[in-house]
């Protein structure tokens, strides 16, 4: 099965986007310059589709 936490959190740091804070249970708190808002990133991201969205409420145009 495949992981793509390690992937999308490569991409938010790439783009500018930072962590601040650790949220319930395995997510955290990310934040984007391109959308100013946070962004909660799942500890254990198994899906492609959970990984692009991840990405688009990030403001980020890279594809996994």
């Amino acid at each position: 099965m495949a992981d793509y936490t390690r992937t999308v959190k490569k991409y938010l740091s790439e783009e500018g986007c930072y962590f601040v804070r650790y949220g319930k249970g395995d997510h955290e708190v990310w934040f984007s310059p391109i959308t100013n808002r946070n962004i909660i990133v799942d500890g254990s991201i198994t899906k492609r589709t959970s990984a692009l969205k991840t990405l688009k409420k990030a403001g980020v145009k890279k594809r996994v």
